[in-house]
């Protein structure tokens, strides 16, 4: 586990979060489009979607690469944290406005709606992210918004 261990601690050093923003979404972007949904890049590090949301202005179909955390077969956790930016991310926004929502979740389409995550549901599931990620630790110690945590259903 030594090559997960690396990722980890380079994924919270200020050089990763000032060029992954960048770079990540629009590599992953293209080799998923190139691949024919086969393929995420980012998914090698920890698993990952293509979520596609309606744009909470534009109402147009808006796709971002995200990494997720699994729940079964039927649910799934992502964490808004922007790469610990001080800004939400949009597609939250997105999700906030028009929760019902489309993931590529290992090369098929699923239907989802999504669910911001409040209270004590959110800090149990934050809990377990922190597990399954402790880059999230950085993230949310650079920031002074709370990093929005959704659930992700199938419908």
């Amino acid at each position: 586990m030594i090559g997960e261990r690396l990722v980890q601690k380079v994924a919270g050093t200020r050089g990763f979060l000032k060029v992954a923003p960048h770079v990540v979404p629009a590599l992953d972007r293209a080799v998923h489009r190139l691949s024919r949904g086969r393929v995420l890049l980012s998914a090698q590090m920890l698993p990952g979607v293509i979520l596609t949301s309606t744009g909470a202005r534009s109402g147009r179909p808006r796709r971002t690469p995200l990494a997720c955390m699994p729940d079964g077969d039927d649910g799934w956790f992502l964490v808004g944290s922007n790469y610990g930016r001080a800004d939400h991310p949009a597609w939250t926004y997105n999700l906030l406005r028009h929760p019902d929502a489309e993931i590529s979740w290992k090369g098929r389409d699923v239907p989802v709606t999504a669910r911001l995550l409040a209270g004590e549901e959110r800090a149990a599931v934050w809990r377990e992210l922190l597990v399954f990620w402790p880059p999230y630790a950085t993230y949310q110690e650079r920031v002074a918004r709370e990093l929005r945590v959704f659930r992700l259903d199938r419908r």
